[in-house]
């Protein structure tokens, strides 16, 4: 009599030939896969009957998220030698024979039956995509979680961007270095004096807006649509001693008032703005910068075939994001009359940084799960490690564009060289 993993092996042969690329672990204890493959557990029938109501990667997800399904070892190695055979194997279409097969051994697995519960924790907007309302309600979805798990997450600066790792492999340079690192670039390539005018547009928890202040004593408008990070960066200006620098506003971009900035920073908020509503994005940063004022967009790239998060991180994580390629973003500041200077990609420090954020998560756990619950835990257990292997596999990149208004007869005032953007990195 063969076994429930020998079984869920043959189904799952009917989508995905050749061997697993996984070792399956059933409910029964059964074993089938190679032994020297991430060992993947079905803790009960619930685990096929998520994938039957609801196939691919939200199903898969749901199943993980539950607890259903579990990894034992390393969650991105598994996820990557996961995702690596299926892209290099075409998963194939079965005929009907193979169908109706596949049919009656999901009966003989138990996953027959009503669709299991969805775990708590979807994103559940309304409105018309990217109005003012339905903006607030997806961010709010993701940075009004809780100040208290972020500050788990994050370094103390509590910047939630790609860091900027300039001695990766020095074991004393730490998150907090990178992060140091990398709001000290923005403000050399945005080249704040002291009494600049910044305009720090998505300001988060506020780790841009109070360095530029802090050391370059830069005057700063911090714009946000969450009330929470609203709150907690109006409150650390004042403990940190720059709130007579600080103007933290709750507004959408849409509604930024006045001109004249001598700089503008959008760090990893422009995947939140929607593909059609950019241009008027792009625009409106354009307009707020004096003539000669400089633009820094950090943000998130994608291929054009997959511009979106994907169906797990555009339900739990990050609502209604959208990705282009970076040509895409640079055509579309261009056209408004921007001019760009530089574009540095930063994809291999996101794997470090996620993997930093990963590791923290892991420490944490407990307190985490005390925190905001079992399954908001795995949730985000799953998008860290999901993100870190797109990075490092070269599946979504990030850059940093930074940009200038030029005068009328084209003037600039930008360096001959970017060299004094970086400092001197110290000797090993």
């Amino acid at each position: 009599m063969r076994s429930t993993a020998d079984r869920l092996a043959q189904l799952i042969g009917h989508f995905l030939p050749g061997p697993l690329p996984v070792r399956l672990r059933a409910w029964d204890g059964s074993h089938a896969g190679p032994r020297d493959a991430p060992l993947v557990v079905l803790r009960s029938p619930d685990a096929l009957r998520r994938l039957l109501w609801q196939p691919g990667e939200l199903g898969l997800a749901e199943a993980y998220v539950t607890g259903d399904l579990e990894v034992d070892g390393d969650l991105a190695e598994a996820l990557s030698r996961a995702g690596r055979t299926v892209r290099d194997r075409r998963a194939a279409r079965p005929g009907p024979a193979a169908l109706a097969a596949s049919a009656a051994l999901a009966v003989r697995l138990g996953a027959a039956g009503p669709p299991p519960r969805r775990p708590d924790g979807r994103a559940r907007l309304t409105g018309g995509l990217h109005s003012a309302a339905r903006d607030r309600a997806a961010i709010s979805h993701h940075y009004d979680l809780s100040n208290d798990f972020y500050a788990l997450l994050l370094d103390a600066s509590m910047a939630y961007s790609c860091a900027y790792w300039t001695r990766p492999d020095d074991p004393a340079y730490t998150l907090a270095d990178a992060q140091r690192d990398k709001l000290e670039l923005i403000c050399r390539k945005l080249a704040l004096r002291p009494g600049d005018r910044l305009l720090d547009v998505g300001c988060g928890w506020g780790s841009l807006t109070l360095h530029a202040a802090r050391e370059h004593q830069a005057r700063v408008t911090a714009v946000t649509l969450s009330a929470a990070q609203h709150d907690f960066v109006t409150a650390r200006a004042a403990r940190e001693g720059v709130a007579d620098l600080v103007d933290v506003q709750l507004r959408h971009w849409r509604h930024i008032d006045g001109g004249g900035y001598d700089a503008a920073a959008a760090v990893e908020m422009g995947e939140h703005v929607g593909d059609a509503e950019y241009p008027a994005f792009a625009t409106r940063l354009h307009d707020a910068l004096r003539p000669e004022g400089r633009l820094l967009i950090q943000q998130m790239s994608r291929g054009a075939r997959a511009p979106g998060g994907g169906a797990f991180i555009e339900t739990y994580i990050a609502p209604d994001m959208h990705m282009r390629p970076v040509g895409r973003t640079l055509d579309v500041l261009e056209a408004t009359g921007l001019e760009a200077r530089s574009v540095e990609s930063l994809r291999e420090h996101y794997t470090t940084t996620i993997d930093a954020w990963r590791s923290r998560l892991d420490e944490r756990a407990d307190a985490v799960e005390k925190l905001v619950g079992t399954a908001t835990a795995r949730v985000w257990r799953l998008y860290l490690a999901g993100a870190a292997i797109a990075f490092s596999e070269g599946r979504m990149g990030v850059d940093q564009i930074l940009c200038v208004r030029p005068t009328r007869d084209g003037g600039s005032a930008m360096p001959a060289t970017p060299a004094g953007w970086y400092a001197p990195v110290a000797p090993e």
